[in-house]
């Protein structure tokens, strides 16, 4: 008996790190104003498949099944098409829309550190800000997540109408820009000589490809060069760059957030701002998290094209992230207050646990048979910080020792005298 390849079961410390994680986001996507969604993880192969869903590369890792009634199905790969699905299906739902969901997704594809089969992502959306308002939030909001898990990174971030703009420029068709994009996506893993030799396999004209190679050649091609070198201020893709750029300055993220002319995004879908998250100390190669614009998805997916439903994310690589934070001291999922029952107190320790638990107070009861000795170092190697001692003596009184590991003191107190104490 095994587990399925690619999936795990956590449990104990590592549960506790996951769960910590997960507060942590939710505290941050709330703080942002986005309400909590939970899709479905079953969902048509129909859509899935749609030619809107994020293209050919993402589709051979999709599980497809088939239920009793014949009908043909999919386990959702990410969380931004059921999302998606959602706004097209409800098309009255009040925009500006905002929201977060951190569920389980499912992808049949290679198995290494930080990337499962079955794994959780955590994303924010919005639906409905046409400007680069949204960009910059999420921007924001991704530097909060990372300051708070105490994660360097960089967000490098591009404007896929802008990568157009520089290929059309450099000799690439518009029919050939998207290719052209999926395999720039790979720059970082197969290097300049990969990607050309990639784009010459897919049959660009060799003046396209000594364009892209002259394009790619430049040191540190930063935006006012590109648009200078280029002839591009003025165009549509450019202005929206020049806008966030703006912003991302007067935002003091500039620091963070590094603009990355090359940056496409493997997805199909995105048609304007792409951002990925990279641990900032390279210890970490993989990314941490990405997302960027769809326009186009929801007003395809609800047959609608003629409303506009400007919409961007953003999603957190939940088991990236805890690959980097692997060997990062882990929190002891303890009890608060640990009830130590001697002689024949059993009972009382009942009532006693009852009592903190009615009040809010995380508790946990010994029934180990062990010698008090061995428990209260067990209890202080964990870290637990009260141990509460209920003898026969205790009990008679209708008392507790209230022992407080940390300090090393000890009172004995009324039981609703010590809740009072824990309290506070």
């Amino acid at each position: 008996m095994q587990n399925v390849k690619g999936t795990y079961d956590f449990w104990g410390k590592e549960q506790a790190l996951r769960l910590q994680v997960q507060e942590t986001l939710r505290r941050c996507f709330e703080l942002y104003d986005f309400t909590a969604m939970d899709t479905a993880l079953l969902n048509e192969l129909e859509l899935l498949t749609s030619k809107y869903a994020g293209g050919d590369e993402i589709l051979k890792e999709m599980y497809q099944l088939s239920d009793q009634g014949g009908r043909r199905l999919g386990l959702r790969y990410d969380l931004t098409i059921p999302f998606a699905k959602v706004v097209a299906l409800h098309p009255g739902i009040e925009l500006p829309f905002r929201r977060y969901e951190m569920g389980k997704v499912f992808r049949d594809g290679p198995v290494k550190k930080g990337r499962l089969r079955e794994f959780l992502q955590c994303d924010a959306d919005i639906a409905g800000i046409a400007g680069p308002q949204a960009e910059a939030e999420l921007m924001q909001l991704a530097v909060q997540v990372f300051g708070a898990l105490e994660i360097p990174v960089v967000l490098k971030w591009n404007n896929r109408t802008f990568l157009g703009e520089l290929l059309e420029a450099v000799g690439v068709p518009p029919e050939e820009h998207l290719s052209v994009m999926l395999t720039l996506d790979k720059l970082a893993k197969t290097g300049t000589d990969g990607v050309l030799n990639e784009l010459a396999a897919k049959g660009l004209s060799s003046d396209a490809v000594r364009g892209i190679a002259g394009l790619l050649a430049q040191e540190s091609p930063d935006f006012t060069r590109l648009t200078e070198t280029f002839g591009l201020a003025g165009k549509p893709g450019a202005l929206e760059v020049l806008e966030l750029e703006r912003l991302t300055a007067t935002l003091g993220l500039s620091g963070v957030c590094s603009f990355d002319p090359f940056l496409s995004r493997g997805l199909s879908f995105y048609t304007g701002t792409v951002y990925e998250i990279f641990d900032a100390t390279g210890s970490y190669t993989s990314s941490l998290g990405s997302g960027g614009r769809y326009d186009a998805i929801i007003g395809k997916l609800s047959g609608r094209e003629d409303i506009p439903y400007p919409t961007v994310g953003i999603s957190f690589g939940m088991e990236a992230i805890m690959a980097l934070l692997g060997d990062r001291p882990l929190p002891e999922p303890n009890a608060a207050v640990l009830i130590v029952p001697l002689g024949g107190t059993l009972p009382q320790a009942l009532l006693a646990a009852a009592a903190l638990r009615e009040a809010g107070i995380r508790a946990a009861l010994e029934s180990g048979g062990r010698k008090l000795k061995k428990i209260l170092a067990s209890a202080s190697a964990r870290g637990t910080r009260y141990v509460m001692l209920i003898g026969e003596d205790e009990a008679a009184e209708d008392k507790v020792l209230l022992k407080d590991m940390r300090e090393g003191t000890e009172e004995l107190l009324p039981l609703e005298q010590a809740i009072w104490q824990l309290e506070a």
